[in-house]
């Protein structure tokens, strides 16, 4: 089993920065990637961005140049550090883990909230 534990989230006013963070515990190899997924209220879960050994790193579209993934292998961790936030950015992003493929998570985190509000 492999546990997700998702931190860094909060209030930032649009324009402003955040970084999450994720850490995975639980495994013995190391995962063949991780990455984000969001939810914002009323609409569907959506890909922000992932990262893996022999993967292409991608982002949503919405994302792209404003958000950076990156990931620390020794410690299972991934990081999102995302700028000029704006209220469409608001939501619940979900951490994920993927054991053998570079597409479709195996596991999810339990979700951090990200509120971008003046």
């Amino acid at each position: 089993q492999v546990q997700l534990v998702e931190s860094g989230g909060g209030l930032v006013q649009p324009g402003g920065s955040l970084r999450l963070s994720c850490a995975a515990s639980g495994i013995i190899f190391r995962l063949k990637a991780m990455g984000w997924y969001r939810q914002a209220p009323g609409k569907e879960r959506e890909l922000v961005a992932v990262i893996g050994s022999g993967c292409n790193t991608n982002y949503g579209d919405s994302v792209k140049g404003r958000f950076t993934i990156s990931r620390d292998n020794a410690k299972n961790t991934v990081y999102l550090q995302m700028n000029t936030l704006n209220t469409e950015d608001t939501g619940v992003y979900y951490c994920t883990a993927n054991l053998l493929s570079c597409n479709g998570p195996n596991y999810w985190g339990q979700g951090t909230q990200v509120t971008v509000s003046s």
